[in-house]
């Protein structure tokens, strides 16, 4: 596979993760509201383990090039990586979102 080719699958395999990811914690808040705590802990772990897989497909890139192999620059790679780290921050205030609501809840109790 070429280099170009390369990198706009690992792209592509980043947006399409951190898609998934996003989509899950849109679920997980919106099962928060609904105060289905458990279920939207079900949600971010999963949400999680696609930005996990999100991550890899980035960190081969980045490791590679580390090693020596030199890529043109890619804006679609470029737009995947910030996607990646929107989605990562989405998913750590979505999540201290809930906690504060979780902690509301109990105070209310």
């Amino acid at each position: 596979m070429d280099e170009q080719n390369e990198l706009v699958t690992v792209a592509m395999q980043i947006i399409l993760h951190a898609g998934d990811a996003r989509n899950l914690v849109k679920e997980a808040l919106t099962l928060a509201k609904q105060f289905d705590f458990e279920t939207a802990e079900e949600k971010f772990k999963k949400a999680e383990e696609a930005l996990v897989l999100a991550h890899k497909s980035q960190t081969e890139i980045i490791q590679s090039e580390a090693s020596g192999h030199n890529y043109q620059f890619s804006l679609l790679f470029a737009h995947a990586q910030d996607t990646l780290m929107t989605i990562q921050s989405e998913l750590r205030i979505s999540h201290d979102m809930i906690d504060i609501l979780k902690i509301i809840c109990e105070k209310r109790g």
